[in-house]
C-alpha cells in the first residue's frame, strides 16, 4: 500500500508514518509511505508550494493522509473544509483515496471544535475519518499515564505518536493492534501494549456511538 502524508511536525515528529508502516506489517501489510512536511504548515501552504500536488501526480498513491495546521480546525474551519477540499479533488483525480488525520487539542483544551470540524468534512467528502484526537481526548479521561502531549502541551509525545498508530492501523487498515509485540525504542512494551487496548477499546466504543 503506498501512502503520502501531507501534514507538518504533527505528522513528523516520532516519524509516525513509520510507525504506522511497523504495526501493518505486523499484520502483513507493507506500507510504501512519503511525507512532505514544513513545520507549521497549513494545507493552504502545502497546495500553494505545489510540491505535495507533484509527488501526487507521479506517485501512483493509493492513498492520502491530509493533516492541517494544528489550530486551524479550531480557528477557521470554514478555511480548513476549503483547503481539504482543493486537496480532496487532486487526489480522486488520480485515482486515490482521501484520509483526514484529526488532531488533539492542546492539553487540557476541549477536543470538540476539532471532531466536529474533520468530520464534518470526512461526511461531506466521504473520506476515511482517522479520529486520533477524539481517541486521545478518551483515552486521557480514563489514563492519567503516559502524558500523550509532549513538554510543550501541543505536539505528541512518543506515547502519543504511538497511540495515533494505532489508531491509523484501525481507521484506514481495518486491522486490531491488540497482541502485536515490537519493541519501540523509548516506549516500555507495557505502555505499548496498553495503548493498542485502548485504542482498540475506544475505537469500538465510538464506533457504536
Amino acid at each position: 500500500m503506498r501512502i503520502l502524508f501531507v501534514g507538518n511536525s504533527f505528522t513528523a515528529r516520532n516519524n509516525l508514518p513509520a510507525l504506522i508502516a511497523t504495526l501493518a506489517a505486523e499484520r502483513g501489510i507493507t506500507i510504501d509511505h512519503k511525507l512532505i512536511s514544513a513545520g507549521g504548515a497549513s494545507l493552504r501552504q502545502h497546495l500553494n508550494a505545489g510540491k505535495a500536488l507533484a509527488e501526487l501526480a507521479i506517485g501512483n498513491y493509493d492513498t492520502v493522509v491530509l493533516q492541517e495546521q494544528s489550530t486551524l480546525p479550531l480557528k477557521n474551519p470554514a478555511r480548513m473544509h476549503e483547503n481539504i477540499r482543493d486537496f480532496h479533488t487532486a487526489i480522486t483525480e488520480v485515482g486515490a483515496q482521501t484520509a483526514l488525520y484529526m488532531t488533539w487539542s492542546r492539553k487540557n483544551q476541549p477536543q470538540a471544535p476539532f471532531t466536529t470540524a474533520y468530520a464534518t468534512i470526512a461526511a461531506e467528502l466521504g473520506c476515511t475519518l482517522v479520529p486520533a484526537g477524539l481517541i486521545w481526548e478518551h483515552f486521557q479521561s480514563a489514563h492519567p499515564t503516559p502524558s500523550l502531549h509532549d513538554a510543550d502541551n501541543s505536539h505528541p509525545a512518543l506515547a502519543g505518536s504511538y497511540l495515533t498508530a494505532c489508531v491509523f492501523l484501525i481507521s484506514l487498515l481495518q486491522e486490531d493492534p491488540t497482541g502485536i509485540d515490537v519493541p519501540v525504542k523509548g516506549l516500555p512494551e507495557q505502555t505499548a501494549a496498553v495503548l493498542r487496548g485502548a485504542a482498540w477499546t475506544i475505537s469500538e466504543l465510538i464506533a457504536g456511538v
